[in-house]
């Protein structure tokens, strides 16, 4: 409904009076208002009636015009035949001055009727989009239903938002994209996707600008998010079309759920042949791979072990496979003992991009092997768990086992249970120095950082050799333990320098 459609109402009566205005602009609602200034209780869009009560002085006009078209009221109606014969003329110039369309209300046309028009208008407007809607969901229905889908349902719902839409998988790859150059906007959009894949599904984000709305949607139910679906529209998205959106999400998630029984069956045999490979037949895998459509890593390749929820390693396998589809650079994924194990070449680009990947599931703790061959895979399996659950205890997000041997061995140890054990073990030589000279815990340490030369760490302590040797022989007794053995002087050097 417009102020043209009003017009040209013949039952109305109406007449335009400015001939320049625009009257076109849609008719939200029909307000009456004798105010001087009705603005506070108008919102925009309203045909405003009036009779002129406010207007005794014909030069509050033009600021009394100024007022409404900055509330963004459509047109204004004047009823002439109560207050008045006719329209004010300094009214219709401030109206033709403003570009306010200024319509005469003949005294027979109560403003009742003009309301009833509009509500009625509006009504039907409503029950159309409504019934839009349900015939736009009943095609989506059909079309999910049908074959093809979702590639169907993607061309039937950008067809009714006059948009684009894109489908993508849990890793933010585009599965299928209406029209094709949609398939762009996924690169733009991937840090909402990363944000919505650390929500419950599903989650939803509108991202609004002058010239378009976007509505972004993860689809799945719980904690596993299978997926995601963007539709971009010119302008603004009406309610109804909103609905017809919500109706694809239920439709895309309902399609991509049923694949979760297969999905259980594909990670049952992806387990059962990392065992085969670990058994040393990766000459037998890579036949059965190749029939499932996929391809081992080459040699040399590097074993990856991931910790962490069940949803943080299957967000894992996406982020992975999306990579490795990008990189075309082959991978291989399984379950072990609970944790992800991923196979990839040493020089590929996925085995390369392990930070990036891993700040992509945000939670979960990589581990990284050496390069190695298949013969030697248990023994990398082996590398990258230790290296994950060093990384995991450390916070730290990805750990290569090569750099376990970095900090040494006082890196790899808790510090307060590796301090509480020097405590223990030296307790009876600090309380025998608290009693005697003080001289047994370091001259223990000196002894051991002369690899138990005697001559040098007397000289370094300032005693003579003899009483050295009655040292280490007391220190011997009261831990009673023989510090001859390797062992034995490894876990006192140890504790006497405990990790910080």
């Amino acid at each position: 409904m417009t102020v043209a459609t009003l017009v040209g109402n013949l039952a109305l009566d109406l007449r335009l009076l400015t001939a320049g205005a625009a009257v076109d602009r849609p008719v939200s609602w029909v307000h009456v208002s004798e105010l001087a200034d009705p603005t506070p209780f108008l919102e925009g869009g309203e045909l405003l009636l009036i009779t002129g009560v406010a207007l005794r002085n014909g030069a509050q006009a033009e600021d009394y015009v100024a007022r409404l078209v900055a509330a963004g009221v459509v047109g204004l109606g004047f009823g002439t035949g109560v207050g008045r014969d006719d329209v004010p003329p300094e009214l219709v110039a401030a109206a033709e001055g403003s570009g306010l369309a200024l319509l005469e209300v003949p005294r027979p046309t109560p403003f009742i009727a003009i309301s009833r028009t509009v509500s009625a208008a509006l009504a039907a407007d409503e029950y159309a989009a409504v019934t839009r809607a349900a015939s736009a969901q009943q095609e989506l229905t059909r079309a999910a239903l049908a074959p093809g889908a979702p590639a169907t349902v993607l061309e039937r719902l950008a067809r009714q938002v006059g948009g684009w839409v894109l489908l993508a998988d849990a890793a933010g790859a585009p599965l299928e994209a209406v029209p094709a150059t949609a398939a762009r906007r996924a690169v733009e959009l991937r840090p909402e996707l990363d944000r919505l894949r650390g929500l419950r599904a599903p989650a939803s984000a509108a991202l609004s600008s002058p010239d378009e709305t976007v509505l972004v949607q993860s689809l799945g139910s719980g904690a596993r998010i299978r997926g995601f679906l963007a539709v971009g529209s010119p302008g603004v998205l009406p309610a109804s079309e909103r609905h017809v959106v919500n109706a694809a999400v239920l439709l895309l998630t309902l399609r991509l759920e049923q694949s979760r029984a297969l999905d259980s069956a594909m990670a049952s045999l992806r387990a059962a042949l990392l065992r085969l490979l670990l058994a040393g037949e990766d000459a037998a895998v890579a036949e059965v791979v190749a029939e499932l459509g996929g391809q081992l890593p080459g040699q040399p390749l590097t074993v990856v072990v991931v910790l962490g929820s069940s949803a943080q390693r299957a967000a894992v396998v996406d982020v992975a496979a999306d990579a490795s589809a990008r990189e075309r650079a082959p991978f291989f994924s399984a379950e072990l003992d609970g944790a992800l194990v991923l196979l990839v070449a040493s020089d590929g680009a996925v085995s390369g991009r392990l930070a990036a990947l891993a700040d992509r599931v945000p939670g979960a703790s990589w581990g990284s092997s050496v390069p190695g061959t298949w013969s030697r895979l248990a023994e990398a399996v082996r590398q990258a768990r230790q290296a994950a659950e060093h990384g995991r205890v450390r916070g730290a997000r990805v750990t290569a086992f090569a750099d376990l041997a970095i900090p040494g061995l006082a890196g790899l140890l808790d510090p307060a249970t590796t301090q509480a054990f020097a405590e223990a073990l030296l307790a009876p030589l600090t309380a025998a120095d608290r009693t005697s000279a003080g001289d047994l815990v370091e001259s223990v340490r000196v002894w051991l950082a002369h690899h138990g030369q005697w001559e040098p760490a007397a000289t370094q302590l300032g005693v003579h050799r003899h009483t050295l040797r009655k040292r280490v022989r007391r220190a011997a007794d009261l831990l009673g333990r023989d510090l001859d053995q390797p062992g034995t002087r490894a876990e006192l050097w140890l504790a006497l320098h405990p990790p910080v």
